[in-house]
């Protein structure tokens, strides 16, 4: 029988994922809300549904595994408010659900370090929608669910060289503030093990094996262009978004040692450098 996986929010993580699957005679069905990315998706061997608008329910019936990447908005969870009792109705169907959250479902924890045991404190309005909307998708009965709890996504596309060729990146300094990320490819590479070894009602930290300060980052991808470091600006006092400033909000190391001890993942990027060398290298055509 052929898998199929149907996925909600057909986005960067989620393509990473289809190019494993892809190569494996996997069906991939990706939802987007325009007609400009579904070419796209086409051109990649997914079969794109425009949505809102499609009629889902043909997808949902040939579904193997389910992959939700949309984000909560004011409404709570897009896909569940459109679709919970038809997924409902089929739980027994899926083999493999996946939802991807973030790593802000634990909220500040001033620099300590945090594993799925961690209680959900989220202390931004996004951390909160996430909290919702994992509560939501687990109150399914039946449902084979897996929680992926993202640290900051970077990878082709995502990186901070464009930033730092333009001159426009900047050093934030908070003392004691450090974030987790986590390349796309090692994103793909934990779902895909996942599907592969399925333990309904898991949630995994997907992130890198370094927590580290944003500005060494900057400095970093600097270092590696050859330019000069760009200026350190006191956090206090940067002309900063409020999106940007939220996140400077919770500070916290995170654990990943359950994707390698249950999934047995090795890392291709461990940490922000081995990442970064190959994003250049990539971009270069080395």
């Amino acid at each position: 029988m052929t898998k199929t996986l149907l996925s909600f929010g057909h986005g960067y993580s989620a393509r990473a994922l289809s190019r494993i699957l892809l190569p494996q005679d996997w069906r991939v069905i990706g939802t987007t809300r325009s007609d400009d990315k579904a070419a796209q998706l086409m051109s990649e061997g997914t079969e794109p549904r425009i949505w809102p608008g499609a009629d889902m329910i043909p997808a949902l019936n040939a579904a193997t595994h389910l992959l939700i990447s949309a984000a909560p908005g004011d409404a709570g969870d897009p896909v569940l408010a459109a679709l919970q009792g038809e997924i409902a109705k089929r739980a027994a169907q899926f083999e493999w659900v996946g939802y991807l959250s973030t790593t802000g479902v634990y909220g500040d924890h001033d620099g300590d370090w945090v594993d799925e045991s961690t209680a959900l404190t989220p202390a931004t309005k996004r951390g909160i929608a996430r909290v919702k909307a994992e509560t939501a998708w687990a109150a399914i009965p039946d449902l084979r669910l897996h929680i992926f709890r993202l640290a900051g996504i970077y990878g082709p596309g995502r990186g901070p060289f464009s930033k730092v060729r333009a001159g426009t990146a900047r050093r934030i300094i908070k003392p004691g503030q450090v974030f987790s990320r986590t390349h796309v490819a090692d994103i793909a590479r934990v779902l895909a093990a996942s599907i592969q070894r399925p333990n309904p009602g898991a949630a995994y930290n997907v992130c890198d094996d370094d927590p580290a300060p944003p500005e060494d980052v900057i400095a970093y991808a600097a270092e590696l262009l050859g330019v000069p470091v760009p200026p350190a600006v006191d956090f206090e006092t940067a002309d900063m978004t409020p999106m940007a400033r939220s996140f400077y909000a919770e500070s916290k190391k995170v654990r990943n040692d359950r994707i390698k001890d249950e999934l047995s993942v090795a890392l291709l990027y461990p940490d922000y450098r081995t990442g970064l060398k190959a994003l250049l290298a990539q971009e270069l055509g080395a």
